[in-house]
């Protein structure tokens, strides 16, 4: 027998299971089960695709038993399938350790909150752990399909697990588990029918539940019992089904069972082609992002199927990055049973589909978006697919060029003169008469935005401009570049520029062209600010869309704003070279007017840093010397 610690992750997830989870215990079951299935799947497209599994013979079940002893107190459940098996490596690797990246996330929210709700479990992909929150030891009994060699895995949940050599007739799993005083209640036939026909009636293999039944006489007196096992899934691919003759509920289920949740789905989208092309998918929204959502190895949530057979639930092929949340599957009547990975990435029926699922969800999205003034549960409904899945589809904006202009209609910003979301149908419709552009600011969080100088001149003239406090903002909407008026009527624009404030020349629509006295006045301040900042400055201007603050910072047209700077340096990209901004001062502020007669340069000197330091906080950019910042700003104060 050999005897193994666990990671210590494993370590951490188990001590927190077993000491503090307690809600909805139940949906062990539904992992466990999902687990067996998933074997099921592996091995049935193996027999298929593989020419070194097509002599196994492959019955796919699972089967379910329980035993419950009232005197010893000792009462187990029992999972066997007969799946594509582990051998002793894959006990190692599938029970010991756990490799996905989320592990920690997931760890840190259960250990923010001990009273988390343990559907957590499934959504993380540590879903066979859960069984320890019944158990206070588990056996599994495994053989891998194609070897003679069986090995039996045992631990308590604490501190490791031992693997010895063991006898299993086939190939596949068996789990046991060795029940807890508060598991016993789950050792039972009725509740283990209702867990399964709740979460797992649509799995596509038979389970089968044994279970003794009492048997009596004509005068209703126990006379024995009778050992009967009876099939408690239907078993049958919804997603073939007709939507016709399915309800909401069958639905829901079948999603809680997909996506490891015990909450509803936020929508769900069911269609079946016929014609040129015949495939079957059925996907789901989920009410909340995946926690994996902005991982770069995120589990993709939608599963390929070929006539029934599963092929793959790993391929980040079969949906675009930015539909990374979609949950669902595909299955289809035109790919061969062994297509390859490498066929996926090329093969123009799944490209076809592909495309297809994109412009379905995409239309459904555009019916939420329709329907969400027609009450406040539709209202809701849309906000809530917003508040969790507007950055993906601002990242569709930049990914998906096919789609943009529908994509567009979808996504949403924050205003200066609205609360809650804005449409870019929304802000033109409330557009002064003689604007022609669209204006928004980016950078840091909403609130600083709405308080930067930029907005001054805009707010002054009752210009809306939206707030874009995303942090990919500042790369997806520059690709965008304009918008196109849906069903814009004649002599209506049709087109219109989206401008940033924060870039130099986006202040044209601000009003008069600049006095030229003042400018020729101003000009001797100018030049003294531009000679004490040097190359800290691209640029000293005049600006035009100041009205109480002294100085501003934009950045070029043709450069990165000081936020995108700063965020590709975050991101790796070190040898770029420093972006200078153009400093823009009112010429009629105190500060600004003071400066005409001083002919002191280290006062200039001052006031010049201090105005350029200023315009950076305020735009929420980190100075580089605010040591120098606090001098500078003490000797004008002792003046």
């Amino acid at each position: 027998m050999a005897q193994h610690q666990f990671q210590t992750e494993v370590s951490r997830l188990l001590h927190l299971i077993i000491h503090s989870l307690y809600s909805n215990r139940e949906i062990f079951l539904r992992e466990l089960v999902s687990n067996a299935s998933d074997a099921l799947d592996k091995l049935k497209y193996l027999t298929v695709a593989d020419d070194a599994y097509k002599s196994i013979s492959f019955d796919p079940r699972i089967d379910i038993s329980f035993h419950k002893d009232e005197k010893a107190g000792a009462s187990t459940i029992t999972i066997a399938d007969n799946g594509i098996g582990m051998n002793e490596a894959d006990l190692t690797d599938s029970l010991g350790t756990i490799a996905r990246s989320g592990t920690r996330s997931f760890l840190d929210k259960l250990a923010a909150d001990a009273k988390k709700d343990s559907n957590l479990i499934g959504q993380f992909g540590v879903g066979f752990y859960s069984a320890f929150m019944v158990a206070d030891k588990i056996e599994v009994i495994s053989r891998k399909a194609g070897e003679e060699a069986a090995w039996k895995w045992t631990s308590d949940g604490k501190d490791g697990y031992d693997i010895e050599s063991a006898q299993r007739d086939t190939q596949g799993s068996t789990v046991i588990l060795y029940l807890t005083e508060e598991g016993t209640e789950y050792a039972n036939r009725w509740s283990i029918e209702d867990i399964i026909k709740r979460y797992s009636n649509h799995v596509a293999f038979p389970i089968f539940l044994t279970y003794d039944e009492k048997e009596y006489d004509d005068k209703g007196k126990e006379k024995g019992s009778k050992t009967k096992t009876d099939r408690i899934n239907s078993g049958t691919a919804i997603w073939r089904r007709s939507k016709s003759e399915l309800k909401d509920e069958d639905y829901n289920e079948f999603y809680k069972q997909l996506g490891h949740d015990t909450e509803e789905p936020l929508f769900y989208v069911h269609t079946k082609a016929e014609g040129t092309l015949e495939y079957s998918t059925l996907f789901y929204v989920s009410k909340k992002a995946p926690f994996d959502m902005y991982n770069a190895d995120y589990k993709p949530g939608v599963k390929l199927y070929v006539k029934r057979v599963f092929i793959t639930d790993d391929d980040k092929e079969l949906m675009p990055t930015w539909l990374r949340f979609v949950r669902g599957v595909i299955d289809s009547e035109d790919l061969p049973l062994n297509v390859s990975r490498e066929i996926l990435q090329q093969n123009k029926v799944l490209l076809n589909i592909k495309n297809g699922s994109v412009k379905k969800l995409l239309g459904e999205f555009k019916t939420l978006s329709d329907n969400s003034a027609s009450s406040e549960a539709a209202k809701e409904k849309w906000e809530t697919f917003i508040a969790q899945y507007n950055r993906p589809l601002k990242e569709g904006l930049y990914q998906d060029f096919a789609n943009r202009e529908a994509i567009l209609e979808l996504v949403r910003f924050k205003s200066t003169t609205t609360d809650g979301w804005v449409s870019l149908a929304d802000y033109v419709s409330r557009m002064k008469s003689d604007q022609k552009h669209i204006y928004y600011i980016t950078g840091g969080d909403e609130k600083t935005l709405k308080a930067s100088p930029l907005l001054e001149a805009y707010t002054a003239k009752g210009i809306e401009v939206l707030i874009m406090d995303d942090e990919i903002d500042d790369i997806i909407i520059p690709s965008v570049g304009r918008y196109k008026r849906p069903g814009a009527v004649e002599g209506e624009s049709q087109e219109f520029e989206l401008k940033a404030v924060n870039r130099a020349g986006a202040d044209e629509e601000l009003g008069e062209k600049k006095d030229k006295a003042a400018e020729k006045e101003s000009k001797p301040i100018l030049e003294k600010l531009k000679k004490a900042l040097g190359d800290r400055v691209k640029d000293v201007k005049l600006s035009r869309r100041l009205h109480d603050s002294p100085s501003c910072i934009v950045a070029d047209e043709n450069d990165p704003t000081m936020q995108m700077a700063q965020m590709l340096k975050a991101m790796g990209q070190t040898e770029m070279p420093d972006i200078k901004p153009i400093l823009e001062v009112n010429g009629d502020h105190p500060i600004v007017v003071g400066l005409r007669d001083v002919e002191d340069e280290n006062r200039i000197a001052d006031v010049a840093g201090v105005l350029l330091d200023q315009a950076l906080l305020v735009e929420g950019i980190k100075i580089k010397d605010p040591a120098d910042f606090v001098k500078r700003l003490n000797r004008l104060l002792v003046k």
